[in-house]
């Protein structure tokens, strides 16, 4: 059952008598005190979710009371009972933080109905703030895995960025968990109970992503029948993340430039400047020095996001860390597909050690998630992991002398036949848009 706790300070013992069996017997636990000092001791002490104060009291007044009680909790909602002389006091102690005010003398019906109002509003903000906590705490710093050199280094300059509103570049491979950075940069800063919102730009093509981040008029275009808000606009006082921005297109970069240095941008069809507020953070698994040298990146534009750059290592990078991540996945995946796996058979981790993960943390979570389906007791199992990928890695880990476009084309070739051909679960296990799997099929002459 919920708490319904409230606390009336009255130097009035007749009046507190009377409020108190009242309120109890609308099922509220009710505490007394006889004035201000007495209430703030009670406050420190119970979990009080309404107060109710008379406005003139033995030392501390009602109005001056306010302030201090929301300095013990912001959520405590708090009712004035005023005089028929002094409704004043009870409008200036709403101007402080007090949730409502009620003359002396009202009908009990008055009373029980301005207490359930505000327990109402006390219970949904603590409920809210439950929810935030949580979202806050799951895409916490705390939460990215690993204990390696390089990951700390990681964490430690995100850590650093969260506290700013500098513009941050995240670079790595794919699969890295260059999202999850981005997530914690914002839910750590003082942005965090605005808007997160991710944008993937391979995903999209250049006409339907300019729409998508800047919005339209109605009567821009032909099927434009009403105005559409931009996902710039949904992110206003938040952060937009712009996932592989490598992939955009060279005509849009100038677009996002224009919004970092105005914190602006016109939509199609309109002749106005849109206003925002948004912290930009943009991540690539492209070399954006080689794009420039190709024509394919803005230069201007790299210089701009590229003001925190934050390289976020491959698995290769922090082998030491896989344990770790497999004893992570394995939890994970037993609590929600109801297994009871307790024991991780030490060949499987060697096993995962010796392999090269050209997919990263991202390949790593889809092998565990199959292993643990595929296993039936307590104990994880090398027979539970796919054979033909830890066959001596002799058909798809390549020598350090192998180009990258090579592994990347064997791995490529590897998902699309465990996925028998389908093309939009190959580019969500990589971690691409799809438009950017067909260009590397289109690249590397894949059928």
């Amino acid at each position: 059952m919920i708490n319904r706790n409230v606390l009336i300070i009255d130097d009035e013992k007749e009046l507190r008598t009377l409020l108190t069996r009242l309120l109890s017997l609308e099922g509220y636990k009710v505490f007394e005190a006889s004035d201000g000092e007495e209430g703030l001791k009670i406050l420190n002490q119970e979990e009080i979710h309404v107060v109710i104060s008379d406005v003139k009291l033995p030392g501390i007044s009602g109005i001056d009371l306010v302030p201090k009680i929301k300095d013990i909790n912001r959520l405590i909602e708090i009712i004035v009972l005023t005089a028929y002389g002094t409704i004043a006091d009870g409008v200036t102690a709403i101007k402080r933080g007090a949730f409502d005010y009620i003359t002396k003398g009202d009908e009990d019906n008055k009373i029980i109905i301005a207490v359930e109002r505000a327990m109402e509003k006390a219970q949904m903000s603590r409920r809210i703030e439950h929810l935030e906590k949580r979202v806050t705490e799951k895409y916490s710093f705390d939460n990215i895995i690993g204990q390696s050199l390089k990951i700390r280094e990681a964490v430690n300059l995100a850590k650093r960025a969260a506290e700013t509103d500098v513009t941050v570049l995240l670079t790595g491979e794919t699969g890295v968990g260059k999202e999850i950075f981005a997530q914690a940069i914002h839910y750590e800063s003082s942005r965090s109970k605005n808007s997160f919102v991710p944008i993937n730009c391979s995903a999209i093509s250049k006409e339907l992503l300019e729409s998508e981040m800047f919005g339209y008029k109605a009567g821009a275009f032909t099927g434009a029948v009403k105005n559409k808000k931009g996902l710039f606009e949904e992110a206003n006082e938040g952060t937009i993340f712009l996932d592989e921005i490598g992939e955009m297109d060279i005509s849009l970069q100038s677009k996002i430039l224009r919004v970092l240095e105005t914190n602006s941008f016109i939509k199609s069809g309109d002749t106005k400047p849109t206003q925002v507020n948004v912290r930009v953070i943009a991540a690539t698994n492209k070399n954006l020095n080689q794009e420039i040298e190709k024509g394919k990146f803005r230069p201007d534009l790299f210089y701009r996001i590229n003001t925190m750059k934050i390289e976020i290592p491959s698995v290769m990078q922090r082998k030491e860390d896989i344990p770790l991540f497999i004893e992570y996945y394995v939890r994970f995946y037993s609590q929600h597909l109801n297994k009871n796996i307790s024991t991780i058979d030490e060949e499987c981790i060697r096993k995962l050690k010796d392999y090269n993960f050209p997919g990263n943390i991202r390949e790593l979570r889809n092998i565990i998630e199959r292993a643990v389906i595929l296993t039936d007791g307590n104990i994880l199992l090398p027979s539970s992991l796919p054979n033909d990928l830890f066959d001596g890695n002799k058909n798809y880990s390549t020598p350090m002398t192998e180009k990258l476009d090579e592994v990347e084309k064997i791995h490529i070739l590897k998902v699309l036949e465990e996925t028998e051909g389908n093309k939009t679960r190959t580019a969500e296990i990589l971690g691409i848009g799809l438009t950017t799997l067909y260009r590397k099929l289109k690249e590397y002459k894949i059928e």
